[in-house]
């Protein structure tokens, strides 16, 4: 399988949440060799989307000559795009979600009727892409956290999507924490390895990703500085 990996963090490789995604592809690359190219996206040029609506009218070709020509042929090359990023303000990195805005140059003015919504039909052909967002933050739960990305997530990938959220990633990038990590990168793993042998994950096994890896009020205690690691 072909898998771009677009890695929304600042921080590239020592992201929290690549950590989780790194565990992912091992699991994955264990069922059977993966083809993986992973991009920072914030070593791109990417120019921010003006709304103009260009792309749509002239067959795709965007005003702005950056990055994202580029991007966008490896995207549909890709048989699955891998989102990973860490939270923030309840959503994605603005490097991140520039790059999403800008591949409004894969749809077209014209508009179809999708359930109980329209959407724009695509100027090019995405329905072979598979989609994964894994997305790590930093607070001790993940309700009233993850909601708002999962939903946007979900609303522009509507087929074919599988989602890991993590709390308390912060705690993947602290050696002194390994004893309650490395038990959850290993279930991420055999997560990865579900997902390259029948395309989706156990719910059983995706709600203990998911689930805090301490309890919620230790964790906070430790952030505030009340309890030393």
């Amino acid at each position: 399988m072909k898998i771009l990996v677009l890695n929304g963090s600042p921080k590239r490789e020592k992201s929290d949440t690549m950590h989780i995604t790194r565990a992912f592809l091992e699991g994955m690359n264990e069922a059977s060799p993966q083809d993986v190219h992973i991009v920072n996206i914030i070593d791109k040029h990417i120019e921010f989307c003006t709304g103009c609506f260009s792309c749509k009218r002239n067959g795709g070709e965007c005003i702005h000559h950056d990055d994202m020509k580029v991007l966008l042929s490896e995207v549909l090359e890709s048989d699955l795009l891998l989102f990973s990023y860490p939270l923030y303000a309840y959503g994605m990195p603005a490097p991140l979600k520039a790059f999403i805005d800008r591949t409004m140059s894969l749809s077209s003015m014209a508009m179809k009727k999708q359930g109980d919504r329209y959407v724009h039909v695509g100027q090019a052909d995405f329905s072979h892409l598979r989609y994964m967002m894994i997305c790590g933050c930093g607070f001790p739960n993940s309700k009233q956290n993850f909601e708002p990305a999962i939903m946007q997530f979900k609303l522009m990938f509507p087929n074919n999507y599988n989602i890991i959220t993590v709390p308390e990633s912060p705690m993947f990038n602290a050696s002194e924490a390994a004893e309650v990590t490395a038990p959850r990168l290993e279930l991420v793993r055999q997560a990865g390895k579900q997902y390259a042998g029948k395309g989706k994950i156990d719910d059983s096994l995706l709600a203990e990703i998911c689930s805090p890896m301490i309890p919620e009020e230790v964790y906070a205690a430790i952030c505030n500085g009340e309890i030393m690691p």
